[in-house]
């Protein structure tokens, strides 16, 4: 008896047409593999063929705003909806324009290592954190009860705070163990049981710019068959790439100096292939960005905006310069406060007093730097906090008084931004949450911009002077 062909002949033809695309992607992302990470982050994926063949010429990715995609006929429709085929089909799921994104940003956090990576964007980054959490936050088992848990640094930013203590343990029930020396392996090792489902942490910290041993932790997860999830919002891949390291998942919020103007909200999951998790179907772990994009994403439909995505993608493209200046700028302000007699304590990896100064250094190293500095360049960041003598009303009157520097909650801008976080970013963890990740009411948060560093010292020093 002659077997019936899986597929129908137009439905073949389609699904044959399909793979030849994919191949011709993935040869493209082997070229682009080669590039350096400016060349990367300029061109990403779209390239002249891509220009010309399906964008009328257009020199620049064009922006997408349609909701929806139009197939050629029937079978074409069947093999886009079963993801037979490479399409979008509709904005919640996919976008052509978020697909230059993702292409671009994947080849960026994976840029200087073998391992191949994939990405989904997002919203924000808190919809990113929020459901990559969940993916891993399932029963083994149908139908079995299980204490489920996840080991997580204190030093997180207060959104994130606030999604684990609140949305998971109070609303949901799910355990967060909490590191608050994420120095010490031996505490992340003590967190760990058979319930644990995976490993997160910040590097750098939002504020208090706590940082730990990636490639050490990454090892722990993985010896415990446990995938390790790193938010590098702060460094960015000009600074740090946690897969170079062991990370499998990378999480940013790409609303900071990856969109340095501020005009759009946008987040990004980074993965590498492969990821290790006794929790995932073998289609997760093989892929999780690309698993994760077509299932819970589509189905919980955080989905960014083709417009938010454009303008992420064109500031992409100066990333490393752009981090680089700012990194400048904030370390010559950070040496000045370090000085200033009316401040108690600086907090900057840059810094050599620091106490994870020689940690940071291991790791965060402007990408390519050899280029223009002929070595290897460590850059620390364009986020700094430091903390006022005379307390909390001191604090206030110091920050009411800047003139150049912005009072918000933003950070990674091109213009110098600050905050309290305890009155802001951290104000709803409680006094005992802020106690246990060191944010005290006389905390300054400072995200340094573009500006000339003489100009924000000097809005700096007058503001000093009103205490």
């Amino acid at each position: 008896m002659t077997e019936q062909p899986k597929y129908s002949p137009g439905l073949q033809r389609r699904i044959d047409i399909g793979k030849q695309i994919m191949a011709e992607r993935a040869q493209r992302m082997r070229i682009a593999r080669k590039w350096k990470f400016d060349t990367i982050a300029v061109h990403g994926l779209y390239h002249v063929q891509e220009a010309i063949e399906n964008n009328q010429g257009s020199v620049i990715e064009p922006c997408y705003l349609s909701a929806s995609q139009a197939y050629r006929d029937a079978d074409e429709m069947e093999a886009g909806l079963a993801y037979l085929i490479p399409n979008w089909c509709y904005s919640r799921i996919a976008n052509p324009t978020i697909y230059y994104l993702e292409w671009a940003l994947a080849l960026m956090e994976g840029y200087g290592c073998e391992v191949e990576t994939s990405c989904c964007a997002t919203a924000s980054g808190m919809s990113a954190i929020a459901l990559v959490a969940d993916a891993f936050l399932i029963k083994k088992r149908k139908g079995e009860y299980e204490s489920i848990n996840f080991v997580s640094t204190a030093n997180i930013y207060g959104g994130t705070f606030q999604q684990w203590s609140v949305r998971k343990m109070r609303e949901r029930d799910i355990e967060v163990r909490w590191i608050k020396d994420p120095t010490d392996l031996d505490e992340w090792a003590s967190k760990i049981d058979k319930n644990t489902r995976f490993l997160y942490g910040e590097a750098p910290s939002n504020p208090g710019l706590a940082f730990f041993d990636i490639k050490a932790v990454a090892d722990l997860a993985h010896a415990h068959r446990l995938p390790l999830i790193v938010d590098t919002t702060i460094a960015t891949p000009a600074l740090l790439r946690p897969i170079q390291y062991g990370a499998d998942i990378v999480i940013h919020s790409a609303t900071k100096i990856m969109t340095a103007s501020g005009f759009g909200i946008s987040g990004a999951v980074i993965s590498r292939k492969n990821i290790v998790s006794d929790i995932l179907e073998d289609e997760a772990r093989a892929d999780f960005a690309t698993w994760f994009k077509f299932w819970p994403f589509r189905d919980h439909g955080p989905s960014l905006s083709p417009f938010a995505a454009l303008m992420l993608l064109s500031e992409n493209r100066t990333l490393r310069s752009r981090t680089d200046l700012f990194c400048r700028n904030n370390m010559t302000v950070a040496e000045y406060l370090s000085t200033h007699p009316k401040i108690e304590r600086v907090d900057y990896l840059g810094l050599p007093d620091h106490p994870l100064h020689d940690l940071a250094k291991k790791y965060m190293i402007l990408v390519d730097s050899e280029d223009d500095y002929g070595k290897p360049v460590n850059r620390y960041g364009y986020l700094m906090s430091f903390r006022v003598k005379g307390g909390r009303n001191a604090t206030r009157k110091m920050f009411d008084n800047l003139k150049l520097v912005i009072r918000a909650t933003d950070l990674g801008r091109i213009k110098t931004v600050a905050t309290i976080p305890a009155i802001s970013t951290h104000s709803q963890q409680g006094e005992e949450a802020r106690a246990m990740a060191d944010i005290p009411q006389n905390q300054v948060r400072l995200s340094v911009g573009g500006e000339h560093p003489a100009d924000i010292i000097a809005d700096l020093e007058q503001a000093l002077a009103a205490i």
